[in-house]
C-alpha cells in the first residue's frame, strides 16, 4: 500500500463501532480508497509484474450469483467488501487481493490519485445510472466529498450546467473553484425547501433535467423532489437518514423517476482514463496529507472527523 484516503464511512466506524447494519464486533483494520505497488503475484496472473503501480478497487463479489452474473456485482449479498465488518480493509503496509481488481496505473497518474478513483467511482455509477450527458442539467445536493467528485463526474459526462447545494459556505466556494456554474446556500430548516427550490431553479436558469442528492436526508431529498423538472430524474447516492418522509406523490405524477446506488461497478477503467486524459482533476480535493504512524493516524482521523476545511485526508505509506 502506497495511498490510503480516509472515507466518512471509515471515521464512523472509528466513532461509532458500527454502520447502518454493518458492527464492529472484533479488531478490524478500516480503510478502501487505496493504490499502491505489485510486490508478487500468482502464477496465474498475466497482466501484472512487480513494481506495477495499481489503483484497488475494494469489493470482491462472488461471481456465482445471478446478480454478479448479470454484471450488477456491486450488489452481490456475497461482497466482501475492505473494512465493511468482518472483512478487513487496506490501511495496511500490505494486502492480498484479486488481480482483476487491481487495475494499472498510466505514468501520468499518481498513487494518490489512483486512490482516488474510489470516491469517483461513486460519482461515475451515479451518472450513469441517471443518464447524465450534454443534454441535461444536473442538480448536486451536498458539497462534501462525494458530492464534489459527483460534480467532476458529471462535468466529465458532459453536462452543461451543474449547480451545487450545500449549508456550508467553504464547501460552496470549494464547488466553485471545481467548476460548479452556480451555488446555492441553504438551511438544515425544512420549512424553508418551496423558498429553496425557486433559489435552485432560478440558479440553474433553465430545467433541472437530473438531481443527483448526495447528502441523503429527508430535506434534501424533498428538495431534489421538488426542483427536477416533469419526466427528470433523481438519483439518491448518500444515506444521511435511512427512513425518511418526502412528497413522493407530488413528483410521481409528474413522473420524475428515483433511482438509488450502492457503491458502484465496472467504474475504474473510466475513472483512470478521465485521471489520465485531463478531464478530471482530484488533486484539489487531496486537502491533507499523513504517514503511518501511530501518531499521525490518529490525527489524521480527527481530522478528517472536524470537516471544516478538510476534503479528503490521505495517508502515505
Amino acid at each position: 500500500m502506497k495511498a490510503v484516503g480516509i472515507c466518512g464511512s471509515d471515521v464512523h466506524y472509528l466513532k461509532e463501532m458500527k454502520l447502518a447494519d454493518f458492527v464492529v464486533t472484533e479488531p478490524m483494520v478500516i480503510g478502501h480508497e487505496c493504490a499502491g505497488v505489485v510486490e508478487e503475484v500468482g502464477a496465474e496472473v498475466k497482466h501484472l509484474v512487480p513494481g506495477d503501480r495499481v489503483a484497488i478497487e475494494p469489493g470482491i463479489s462472488c461471481w456465482r450469483c445471478n446478480l454478479c452474473k448479470e454484471g450488477r456485482y456491486n450488489l452481490c449479498p456475497e461482497m466482501k467488501f475492505f473494512a465493511t465488518p468482518p472483512v478487513h480493509g487496506s490501511l495496511a503496509n500490505q494486502i492480498v487481493h484479486p488481480a482483476d481488481l487491481c487495475f494499472k496505473l498510466p505514468e501520468n497518474v499518481s498513487l494518490e490519485e489512483g486512490a482516488m478513483c474510489e470516491p469517483l467511482s461513486v460519482g461515475v455509477h451515479a451518472c450513469r445510472r441517471a443518464n447524465v450527458g450534454p443534454e441535461t442539467n444536473v442538480l448536486v445536493m451536498g458539497a462534501g466529498p462525494i458530492g464534489l467528485v459527483t460534480l467532476l463526474a458529471a462535468r466529465a459526462f458532459g453536462s452543461p450546467r451543474i449547480v451545487i447545494v450545500d449549508v456550508d459556505d467553504h464547501r460552496l466556494s470549494v464547488a466553485k473553484q471545481l467548476g460548479a456554474d452556480e451555488t446555492v446556500k441553504v438551511s438544515t430548516n425544512v420549512n424553508d425547501v418551496g423558498a429553496e427550490v425557486e433559489l435552485i431553479k432560478a440558479a440553474m436558469g433553465a430545467s433541472v433535467d437530473i438531481a443527483l442528492d448526495c447528502a441523503g436526508f429527508s430535506k434534501t431529498m424533498s428538495t431534489a423532489l421538488g426542483a427536477t423538472c416533469s419526466g427528470g430524474k433523481v438519483c439518491l447516492v448518500g444515506m444521511g437518514h435511512t427512513e425518511m418522509t418526502v412528497p413522493l406523490a407530488p413528483a410521481a405524477v409528474r413522473e420524475v423517476d428515483v433511482v438509488g446506488i450502492f457503491r458502484y461497478k465496472n467504474t475504474w477503467p473510466l475513472c483512470i482514463e478521465f485521471l489520465q486524459s485531463g478531464k478530471i482533476d482530484v488533486k484539489p480535493l487531496i486537502t491533507h496529507r499523513f504517514g503511518f504512524s501511530q501518531k499521525e493516524v490518529e490525527d489524521a482521523f480527527e481530522t478528517s472527523a472536524r470537516g471544516g476545511a478538510a476534503i479528503k485526508v490521505m495517508f502515505n505509506l
